[in-house]
């Protein structure tokens, strides 16, 4: 049958492309590029919830002589953060009319492959969009991205099952400066070396720097044309990239930029996530979806997981002074 023949060619492209997808959506995106360098995708396996361990306190360290007491009394040092699973999926389908108008084994392969592109496309740029969101996207459905991890108002709000208004839980708080004037080319950098300085603990420190147009572009007129050293990896990658004390700093500007405006993330990627479940990481779901009282088969591209972090602290935001609420 013609839907029998539609159904194997679409089946054995989607599951050819799958892998690609899943590879294409961290090429398309700055942080997941660099999550996924520093191996910081990883799969999850089951379980309702994401589960990431924090440590967060610190033993007592006691200075004595002699026969002095030493105190074994146990401290809290270790929590966890829990992240929901949340869903995604983009349908590719067709109907026995277009089947009945494309028939044929190449005409069908080339109908699919356009269909699967798009699927590809809406994905990536989908997934892209989503790693700057707060959560509350289609009802709270949404991951919860930098707005959400790295927040504007890191007293407020619940991350990661963790209340961050509540007493105690400061250490569970990103950094965020709003500038006191607009930035110009003049104090952007004394900015962001405040910033870039309050987040630095030992040998940790910010790795990846995101900011959209504006930002990036008032940084870049403040360099000298001497000063304008990039990252050879991320810029053969497609990525419009300087450096900032180390840092990789990126534009996520333009036309499918999402970093949102008048913002500028300081990063440290030792603590950020993106965890997929391994049986919905860009991959079909199912078998054929046959519609009951329609003439057309479908198939779905899937991926369930979200966005996670285990230090806030060493996370920041600055946002410039002209920002409209």
């Amino acid at each position: 049958m013609a839907n029998s023949n539609y159904s194997d060619a679409l089946a054995t492209t989607l599951a050819y492309r799958s892998k690609e997808l899943a590879d294409n959506v961290s090429k398309n995106n700055a942080l997941l590029h660099h999550l996924k360098d520093k191996s910081k995708i990883r799969e999850i396996s089951g379980g309702s919830k994401i589960l990431e361990e924090l440590e967060y306190g610190e033993g007592d360290m006691i200075w004595y002589n002699g026969y002095d007491a030493i105190d074994y009394s146990p401290k809290q040092l270790f929590s966890a953060a829990e992240y929901a699973l949340k869903l995604c999926a983009v349908p590719v389908a067709i109907s026995g009319e277009d089947l009945l108008k494309n028939s044929g084994p190449e005409k069908i392969i080339d109908l699919f492959e356009k269909r699967v592109e798009n699927a590809f496309k809406t994905m990536s740029n989908q997934m892209s969009k989503a790693i700057y969101s707060d959560g509350t996207g289609s009802s709270g459905k949404e991951i919860g991205g930098l707005k959400f991890l790295v927040a504007d108002a890191p007293e407020t709000g619940t991350v990661g099952g963790i209340n961050r208004a509540t007493s105690g839980n400061e250490f569970w708080r990103n950094k965020s400066t709003t500038a006191s004037a607009a930035l110009t080319k003049d104090t952007i950098g004394g900015a962001m070396h405040k910033m870039y300085q309050s987040l630095c603990r030992g040998t940790d420190k910010p790795d990846l720097i995101i900011a959209g147009d504006d930002l990036y572009s008032t940084f870049e007129e403040s360099l000298t044309p001497l000063q304008r050293f990039s990252d050879p990896k991320m810029a053969d990658s497609g990525f419009q990239t300087l450096k900032f004390k180390g840092a990789d700093m990126v534009c996520d500007g333009g036309q499918g930029g999402y970093c949102p405006d008048k913002h500028m993330y300081f990063l440290n990627t030792d603590y950020i996530y993106l965890r997929p479940h391994k049986d919905r990481n860009m991959k079909v779901i199912g078998g054929d979806r046959m519609a009951v009282n329609q003439d057309a088969l479908y198939k779905i591209v899937g991926w369930a997981g979200n966005l996670t972090m285990s230090n806030a602290s060493v996370q920041g935001v600055l946002i410039d002074a002209s920002v409209e609420d």
